[in-house]
C-alpha cells in the first residue's frame, strides 16, 4: 500500500503533470466534450461513446509518446487518461441531450437541473 504513495509523476502518469494538464485535460478532454457533444446530437445512446474514448486514450499515449518523451506503456497513465476522456465525453453528451429535449420538445418536456429533463 505504501507503494502507491511513494510513486512519481512519472511512474503514476507515465508523463509529468505539465504535459498531462496540457494534452490530456486540455486537449483530449477537448477532443472528447466534442465527440460527446456530437454523439448526442445524433441521438445515439451514451454506450457509443466507450469505443471513442478507448481510441481518445491510445491517441493521448501517443501524441505523449512520440511528442514529450513519455512512457507508451504505462497501464496506470492510460488508465487514468482515459477514464477522464470518458468522463468528459458522458458529462458533454448528458448536458447536450438534455439541452436538446427541451429545445426540440418544448411543449412535453422543462428543464430540470443541469443533466436533467421533466414532463409538463
Amino acid at each position: 500500500m505504501s507503494d502507491w504513495l511513494n510513486l512519481t509523476d512519472q511512474q503514476l502518469l507515465g508523463t509529468t503533470y505539465p504535459v498531462f494538464i496540457g494534452v490530456t485535460l486540455i486537449f483530449m478532454c477537448g477532443c472528447a466534450v466534442l465527440m460527446g457533444r456530437e454523439v448526442a446530437r445524433a441521438w445515439r445512446p451514451a454506450e457509443q461513446i466507450v469505443p471513442y474514448a478507448l481510441l481518445l486514450g491510445v491517441a493521448d499515449r501517443l501524441v505523449i509518446f512520440a511528442m514529450f518523451g513519455g512512457e507508451w506503456r504505462s497501464p496506470s497513465g492510460f488508465a487514468i487518461d482515459t477514464g477522464l476522456i470518458l468522463f468528459a465525453a458522458l458529462i458533454a453528451h448528458r448536458l447536450t441531450l438534455a439541452a436538446q429535449m427541451v429545445r426540440q420538445y418544448p411543449w412535453l418536456y422543462r428543464r430540470f437541473l443541469l443533466f436533467g429533463w421533466r414532463k409538463r
